[in-house]
């Protein structure tokens, strides 16, 4: 077993973020209807392709869809070093590069993406799309349906199938025939799954990470929880709430969602050894108003958050995470896992709440030409985002094979 979180990369927070001792700003602090892209904001690194209609798994049929994507490294002449990097529930395709101007954050996987790095942009010309109904740039509930007007609440149901057919007509579209690697954590890891099986003679190496070939009760519950903070916020107003006249979103709610998640991402043990019961500065949580050390962590990460999500996409995402499963009317999970022709590379986390590393393990049990690690981490879940040794090595002997 290999431990994360021994390096940290460039694009995670420290461990004292959002624990300072002066009053973070709240959500309603952002004046903005969402934190999501707009064209006026500038493309920055982005890439745009235009894919035509896209019929849904539900009958429905999204018009002029877009995907935004940005790449790293030269497409070889014989096309064959192409590698798709699949990115998690609140990520995006800015998988390395500063944050600044339309990219409110940097890059989430410095360490692993790059000249020299596991993945070396040297050798492999890497793509990073923007998921279908997400915010940054592809097309989800704040984007202008045919009508001129927002989709809010009448973006359709997407299901992770949907999602990789978009990222399969961007495939086409590329001149690319074949992946020689597709790789994700998280949410990145269910659509990586699905391209396995969906597509098994497109794929050439699969890398699943801290991800499961099915969304559990666990899962589920908590995915609820935060969608319904966001519903319940006054200003969601059933999804339609881009042309509210005082330019204020549901952040309240969205933000109440991230902190759910974010304390899922982590460990007790970890936010115990971070904060403790500690007050936050010269704040006094005994006089009802006064924040702790992990109250403060909290809502640090729940006002980055708005500034750089819509709330209708988390609720979009996390619906489609919810209906994750790749045995669906395909004989189960087992038979499904076994169309993959990809040699495979499953990773868990030990101390990962949300994707224990039994659920990965089912993913390195029914896939051929597969193999298997479980990481030791104090971080949780969280900790695929972080650069660490192991996971390093893993990649580069996938690659290398």
């Amino acid at each position: 077993m290999t431990i994360l979180g021994e390096r940290r990369s460039v694009g995670a927070d420290p461990a004292a973020e959002g624990t300072g001792t002066h009053h973070e700003p709240t959500p309603t602090d952002f004046r903005a209807i969402t934190g999501a892209w707009r064209p006026e904001l500038g493309p920055g690194d982005r890439l745009f392709k235009s894919l035509g209609p896209l019929a849904l798994e539900s009958g429905t049929v999204l018009e002029d869809v877009t995907l935004a994507y940005e790449t790293w490294g030269e497409l070889d002449e014989d096309r064959g070093n192409a590698v798709l990097v699949l990115h998690a529930l609140t990520g995006d395709s800015h998988v390395r590069g500063a944050a600044g101007g339309s990219h409110p954050s940097p890059g989430w996987w410095e360490e692993m993406v790059g000249p020299g790095r596991p993945i070396d942009t040297d050798r492999y010309h890497v793509i990073a799309p923007n998921v279908l109904g997400g915010c940054q740039g592809s097309t989800g509930p704040s984007s202008l349906a045919p009508d001129g007007r927002a989709y809010g609440s009448r973006f359709p149901v997407l299901t992770t199938r949907d999602q990789v057919a978009a990222e399969r007509r961007l495939r086409e579209q590329l001149g690319i025939d074949r992946w020689a690697l597709v790789i994700g954590g998280s949410m990145g890891g269910m659509r990586a799954l699905e391209w396995g099986v969906s597509h098994p003679e497109e794929v050439e190496r699969l890398a699943v990470i801290a991800s499961s070939a099915r969304a559990t009760a666990d899962q589920i519950a908590w995915n609820n929880a935060q969608i319904s903070a966001i519903q319940l916020d006054p200003r969601f107003l059933g999804g339609d709430y881009y042309d509210q006249e005082d330019g204020i979103g549901p952040h309240l709610g969205l933000g109440i969602a991230r902190r759910i998640a974010h304390t899922t991402y982590r460990t007790a043990d970890e936010l115990e050894t971070r904060f403790g019961n500690r007050p936050q500065g010269h704040e006094d949580p005994h006089d009802g108003e006064g924040r702790h050390q992990v109250t403060s962590y909290l809502d640090h990460h729940a006002v980055k958050l708005a500034r750089r999500f819509d709330a209708n996409s988390y609720i979009t995402l996390a619906r489609t995470m919810s209906t994750h499963d790749v045995g669906r009317d395909r004989g189960g999970v087992a038979a499904a896992l076994g169309r993959i022709r990809a040699r495979t590379l499953a990773v868990a986390i030990d101390s990962d709440r949300l994707f224990p590393p039994d659920l990965v393990h089912e993913v390195a049990e029914h896939a051929p030409h597969s193999q298997w690690h479980v990481a030791t981490s104090p971080i949780g879940h969280d900790a695929f985002l972080l650069a660490h040794p192991g996971l390093e090595e893993w990649i580069g002997t996938l690659l290398d094979d």
